[in-house]
């Protein structure tokens, strides 16, 4: 319960914070977040095939 609290304050944080950032700063915020999740994405799909061959 207690991280469920943690996590909406923090969302409401972030989404205060973009609410007065400027439009271009957040597209691009965005960009770069969507970038390295993909990245991340692709990596963990790329190790998991390879630790399955492996055994």
């Amino acid at each position: 319960m207690l991280f469920l609290v943690a996590a909406l304050l923090l969302l409401g944080v972030v989404m205060g914070t973009v609410a007065h950032a400027p439009f271009t700063f957040t597209l691009v915020a965005a960009t770069v977040i969507a970038a390295w999740l993909g990245i991340f994405a692709l990596r963990e799909r790329h190790g998991r095939r390879r630790h399955i061959r492996n055994h």
